[in-house]
């Protein structure tokens, strides 16, 4: 039901204030501190909540305060007690029975037809109290309202900090309530509904099942994810508005919140329009990726890496290469006799103690591959593959980054390598490919690359672990390209910091001795080899791949 006199996209929502008015408002979050501590943040999983937190608007107590009641039905039998200091905009007992009464500095203005729905931060229980709810016509009173909360509990002291939220607001529709004609039908009178539900109810079981006789390893895997995808149980989205996440703009112009030792407040800046205008942005942003997301994930096609053998050129640039779409592509090197030459017996014997460049050193710091120019070291190749082949681990390896002070050394390994001239455009002389050497063990930690990327297996076994760029916004990248998560099945990561970890959507590619993985620019992915490895990446494809061009600057 829908009525044309709701707010449009460019309809507002103002709050006006009067002299000396300064109310604490902010665009709700979706984070509740309850959530954030269940195992595995196990609630987030229900996207109907998080949704529901970050729903509207929250107005900040102006004061820290607390509040007690004696259990009697008079305004006097509660008391209010603020924070030293604070003689102002303090709490009051107006009402009786338990009740205290918050002002609200300013007067709400919502579109024609459109009200104020206040309540209290929804799914978020403060023990001893209770919010009050009340819905106000904001289209036309010119009169304040109040936030009021209700004592549950006598001689029960409840405090509330500075910048606490104390109340939740949000626009809802007048006269759209009364006008729906209730009822109760049964189920199938609507077959197609009933189709859909037996469906659900039949995969749902046939899942439990499944994840009790499999437990999985991944916790995203212990949850069907239909809902918060969008999907039909046919695999389909039969909306084209359905919303995984909000992102509600804060208001323009508002008064600076002061920040306190007790709550955490929005950044601050000297100008706040245009501190504000960046946050829109960014929301923005994070909106469209997820969405174009979910329209991808429409399809079985969309939300699938396939292995693809002899792809024509052209149709590897329209379906792969074009699209930004992972691809894992076999029989590329079948012809090249490094796929059955190179063992660390044969790389020993071929190399010998040439001097190379490689990774050293790695175990003892986590921030390794940021640090990796300090982790650089030159040793004979020899002792190299003495060491590799003595123990496994993530200590040493050599890496594409030292390919340019290997090229000379491993320059004899060019006779084993062969072209792809379907998708390459190899150099004179060379096939400009960089070299990955190591044992079973090393680690790559999660990050994107500024180009598009082919990775070519050639002796042992890979595991790689694919993220989609929609993912971004969850994935907390705080340097260059890598993420702050450097693992994403790391039974130790803090699910308080990284609540989102286990709804993000994650594809494992095991890459066989052979096979090449072609990584789109922006996909996430870490790395892990499971045996002696030797890959090889390239960059020189046939087509432009010049992706890094413009990548910004961090701060």
């Amino acid at each position: 039901m829908t009525s044309t006199s709701g707010p449009s996209e460019t309809s507002d929502f103002i709050c006006y204030i009067a002299p000396g008015w300064a109310p604490r408002i902010r665009a709700a979050s979706s984070k509740r501190d309850w959530m954030d501590a269940a195992p595995e943040s196990f609630p987030y999983r229900c996207p109907p909540l998080a949704i529901a937190n970050s729903h509207g608007w929250e107005i900040l107590s102006p004061c820290g305060f607390e509040v007690s009641w004696n259990g009697g039905s008079a305004p006097e039998d509660v008391t209010i007690r603020a924070a030293e200091g604070v003689a102002h905009e303090i709490p009051v007992a107006l009402f009786g029975l338990g009740t205290f009464t918050i002002h609200v500095q300013g007067l709400f203005r919502t579109p024609p037809g459109w009200n104020l729905y206040v309540s209290g931060p929804p799914n978020s229980a403060k023990d001893g109290v209770a919010p009050l709810t009340g819905v106000v016509e904001t289209d036309w009173s010119p009169y304040s309202f109040t936030m009021n909360w209700r004592l549950t509990r006598p001689d029960h002291s409840v405090r509330f900090e500075e910048n606490e939220p104390i109340a939740h607001i949000f626009p809802v529709e007048r006269g759209v309530v009364d006008k729906m004609r209730a009822r109760v039908a049964p189920l199938s009178d609507n077959p197609e509904l009933e189709k859909g539900f037996t469906n659900w109810s039949r995969s749902r079981d046939a899942f439990q099942a499944h994840v009790a006789a499999n437990p999985p390893e991944k916790p995203a895997d212990k949850w069907q994810k239909l809902y918060y995808r969008g999907l039909t149980p046919e695999g389909r989205c039969p909306v084209a508005d359905h919303q995984g996440k909000l992102h509600v703009q804060e208001f323009a112009n508002a008064p600076a919140i002061p920040e306190t030792d007790d709550a955490v407040s929005p950044p601050r800046s000297g100008n706040q329009d245009a501190l504000r205008q960046a946050q829109w942005k960014i929301a923005k942003y994070e909106w469209l990726l997820e969405a174009l997301e979910r329209q991808r994930a429409l399809t079985a096609t969309g939300t699938s890496i396939f292995r693809c053998r002899d792809v024509p050129p052209d149709d590897f640039l329209e379906h792969f290469y074009a699209l930004g779409r992972p691809v894992v592509l076999t029989g590329l090197i079948d012809g090249w006799s490094a796929l059955h030459r190179w063992t660390p017996q044969y790389l020993r014997e071929r190399i010998g103690a040439a001097m190379v460049e490689c990774q050293t050193r790695r175990n003892g710091n986590a921030r390794f591959e940021l640090d990796k120019e300090a982790h650089a070291a030159r040793i004979p190749f020899n002792a190299f593959i003495d060491a590799i082949s003595a123990a496994e681990g993530n200590d040493l390896y050599l890496t594409a980054f030292n390919s340019r002070a290997n090229g000379e050394a491993l320059a004899p390994l060019e006779m084993d390598i062969g072209r792809i001239d379907s998708l390459l455009d190899h150099p004179e002389g060379s096939s400009g490919g960089m070299i990955w050497i190591g044992p079973g063990g090393t680690f790559t930690p999660l990050h994107h690359d500024l180009t598009n990327n082919l990775l070519v297996q050639v002796a042992g076994r890979k595991q790689v672990i694919l993220l989609p760029p929609a993912d971004t916004p969850n994935l907390h990248n705080d340097v260059h390209v890598f993420s702050a998560i450097s693992d994403v099945f790391d039974p130790a990561l803090d699910r308080v910091c990284y609540p989102q970890i286990d709804a993000l959507r994650k594809y494992e590619i095991i890459l066989e001795p052979g096979e090449a993985l072609f990584l789109p620019l922006g996909w996430w992915h870490q790395v892990r080899s499971l045996d002696f490895s030797i890959s090889m990446t390239f960059t020189n494809f046939r087509w432009p791949n010049e992706g890094y061009r413009g990548h910004p600057v961090a701060p």
